[in-house]
């Protein structure tokens, strides 16, 4: 399995994605605020690997911390949080593991804990965030299966395979639990751009497998669909509203309008923690606009012509009337997504394929 991020006892590594496919470079992070770099600049990306990099990060943070006193020590804790916070804005997931780790700080100071203890089990917190996170992928990709055909061409866009998460993937788990099912797939990888994350990443991670690959500029997702090249779309997600509208990579919106007219079935995988059920709609979803330079460039090759204005938002929306289900660890759900989004939160884990 991809080693995306690892604890180390005094830094958490992680691969460069920004040198794939190209090289396979691993970064050193022995601070938060280098770990914070790292998830701002997209060294490491998706919304499950972000929020296990900002728990990584709050616990090594904490743990080279010189702070002798309680008091001063949660006042480094809540700065340590603030700066994970400020790196993405659209990923729930990250935000989910910072929560996540400030529940963990405050039983332990509730507990009478010292630093010592309590930076320990921020790292016991923060190790448990990236294993619970591999152990639902698996569980995705089960569920997931079910819904794959017996021979299926399978089209997604961006990553969302073991590099967008801490291994195996949401999206992409999907797909590889299918292969291990013995099943007959092949995969349609979108370029995506700008940062053609599907060119560079998805196909680098599918290939390694010896999974069926081919990439396409994203805009031939719709001839591929009309010819019969698409049995069913598959796509991550950084962000699910309560009433099921999905907020991914830009392009994703696009894609499942183009599945709804040619009738065929979109899917959206993503695990628990990116379902955000304290927002009620897409509308209300922070969308990140990045540098033009990811659209201006491709490696040192200017595209575009000095003056020629540039829009670079990273996400958009697809309302919940394109998406035919979700794939969770916990099982796949249907509209009505007010509904069953709600039940599947506080649900326990079903059998494998079941509806909620």
């Amino acid at each position: 399995m991809l080693p995306t991020i690892e604890w180390q006892r005094d830094a958490v590594v992680m691969i460069n994605q920004r040198k794939l496919p190209s090289a396979e470079v691993y970064v050193t992070c022995r601070t938060a605020s280098e770990v914070a770099k790292a998830i701002k600049s997209m060294v490491i990306r998706g919304a499950p690997a972000i929020g296990v990099a900002a728990a990584m990060g709050i616990a090594l943070g904490m743990r080279r911390s010189r702070a002798t006193g309680t008091k001063q020590f949660a006042a480094e804790f809540q700065k340590t949080c603030d700066l994970m916070a400020a790196t993405r804005p659209t990923a729930v997931n990250l935000f989910w593991a910072i929560d996540r780790m400030k529940r963990a700080f405050a039983d332990a100071a509730q507990a009478g804990c010292s630093v010592t203890e309590i930076a320990q089990r921020l790292e016991t917190e923060a190790l448990r965030v990236h294993d619970e996170d591999v152990a639902g992928c698996r569980s995705m990709g089960a569920h997931g299966a079910t819904l794959v055909p017996e021979s299926a061409n399978i089209l997604t866009h961006c990553n969302a395979g073991a590099l967008a998460t801490a291994g195996y993937g949401t999206a992409l788990g999907v797909v590889r639990a299918a292969v291990e099912g013995g099943k007959k797939v092949a995969v349609l990888a979108d370029e995506t751009r700008p940062f053609l994350q599907g060119a560079r990443l998805t196909a680098w991670e599918l290939v390694r497998d010896g999974i069926d690959t081919t990439v396409i500029t994203d805009n031939m997702a719709a001839v591929m669909m009309r010819q019969g090249h698409v049995d069913l779309v598959v796509v991550g997600a950084d962000r699910i509203a309560a009433n099921g509208d999905v907020a991914n990579k830009i392009g994703t919106y696009g894609l499942a309008v183009l599945a709804k007219e040619h009738g065929i079935p979109f899917y959206v995988a993503a695990p628990i923690s990116t379902v955000d059920l304290a927002t009620p709609d897409g509308s209300r979803i922070p969308i990140e606009e990045r540098g033009a330079r990811e659209v201006t460039h491709v490696g040192p090759a200017r595209l575009t012509p000095d003056g020629a204005r540039v829009r670079n938002p990273a996400f958009d929306v697809t309302p919940a009337r394109y998406v035919t289900a979700i794939v969770t660890e916990r099982g796949i759900v249907r509209p009505p997504y007010e509904t069953s989004l709600a039940q599947l939160v506080g649900s326990r884990q079903p059998a494998v394929g079941s509806l909620t």
